[in-house]
């Protein structure tokens, strides 16, 4: 054997041994114990958390593997705001199919249509939930349509999209574990089940809005979803769960006609007891034509209490953007012009390092000198 052939081999082994050493240090540091910082992550604590060394391993490699189909942050929202700015419930809106459809054809290319009672439905929950659209659209495609949806920013809180949403199996799901958010608190409205297979429990799946131009689909959501923020539950998920599978506007209805009538039948047997169970004094001397005082109307429930009161706060609300339409407006068009001078500045800044420059927007262009005669343009003969 030469003496190439013996280095070529003793820097294989060599090689072979550093590649082993690599895959044992690899294997012991993916197997080591989990720190603070991970297990927070993982939203475990030590006793839930993988035990064996393979096991933690296994699933550190995972994780490795995992990593682009899982959400851009760990955390979708911020903190929720201290007391009494945050609203008590969160309010997860799909877009597409729920608050608008859009439709494509050659004439006129995509068209994109807002769902009926959509901006009374958006404005009047706002009172009662932390409203969050969460889409499967890039955010780029979905901007523009909630900036029609909401342009002053008064009524959609935070906006999630596609890069929030996590890949199981090949299919989009919205997890609502990175929410950041009591998922005690928090109702997701959507059109597709696939999309709450994570948290179903926290769900209400809707039929698709397909562009009919009468549709109450959105509208008739409404008094179901503020009675729970008026009653105040506890806990959304045992009521979203009996909900299930049912109209929910229909059922719903026929729960609240049920009370309203037991609440009836209870004021009527109140004021029955109250009458004493005999003919009063007054009664008997009073002059026959003197007419019987008329009964007092049905007292309005709690429900209907908080709805009227509610009701109020929305039509002030609507009467004070009315009333400052044209502020805001001015407002918005200088934040576009600041924008767009800062996108032009950094785009000037980035041509300056490249070789370029800037051109003085603020200085006139040079004039020609007293009694100096500007120069013919080229193609013309200068008049003599």
């Amino acid at each position: 054997m030469s003496s190439i052939e013996r280095r070529r081999q003793g820097l294989a082994r060599t090689s072979l041994g550093i590649c082993a050493i690599g895959v044992l240090a690899g294997v012991l540091l993916l197997g080591s114990e989990w720190t603070p910082d991970e297990l927070k992550k993982r939203k475990q604590t030590l006793e839930q958390a993988p035990a064996t060394r393979w096991e933690r391993t296994k699933s550190r490699l995972f994780e490795m593997t995992n990593y682009f189909s899982e959400p851009a942050w760990e955390e979708l929202l911020p903190p929720p705001l201290p007391a009494p700015h945050q609203k008590p419930y969160t309010l997860l809106l799909s877009l597409d199919d729920l608050l608008i459809t859009s439709t494509w054809d050659r004439q006129y290319g995509w068209r994109t249509a807002k769902r009926p009672g959509v901006d009374y439905f958006l404005a009047y929950l706002s009172q009662f939930y932390e409203i969050v659209i969460f889409t499967t659209q890039q955010h780029y495609t979905a901007l523009p349509v909630l900036e029609k949806l909401d342009p002053y920013n008064f009524f959609i809180t935070y906006k999630l999209f596609r890069d929030a949403t996590r890949s199981i199996n090949g299919k989009t799901v919205k997890d609502l574990s990175y929410l950041n958010r009591d998922l005690s608190k928090v109702i997701l409205l959507d059109t597709h089940e696939e999309h709450v297979s994570t948290h179903p429990e926290n769900a209400i799946v809707i039929p698709k809005w397909t562009g009919e131009s009468r549709d109450r689909g959105l509208v008739a959501m409404i008094p179901f979803l503020e009675s729970i923020a008026i009653y105040k539950s506890p806990d959304v998920r045992p009521i979203l769960t009996a909900y299930q599978g049912k109209d929910i506007p229909i059922e719903y209805g026929k729960k609240e006609a049920a009370a309203k009538e037991r609440h009836i039948e209870e004021w009527k047997a109140k004021g029955a007891s109250g009458l004493g169970g005999g003919l009063k004094m007054s009664s008997l001397f009073a002059p026959t034509h003197e007419p019987q005082a008329k009964s007092s109307p049905v007292p309005p429930t709690y429900l209907e209490q908080k709805r009227t009161e509610a009701q109020r706060i929305y039509k002030e609300e609507q009467a004070y953007i009315a009333a400052n339409k044209h502020e805001f407006e001015r407002l918005l068009e200088e934040d576009r012009q600041a924008m767009a001078r800062e996108m032009s500045g950094s785009l000037w800044g980035m041509l300056d390092g490249a070789g370029g420059k800037k051109p003085d927007a603020a200085s006139p262009a040079p004039t020609p000198a007293a009694g100096a005669t500007a120069p013919a343009v080229a193609g013309q003969q200068a008049k003599a």
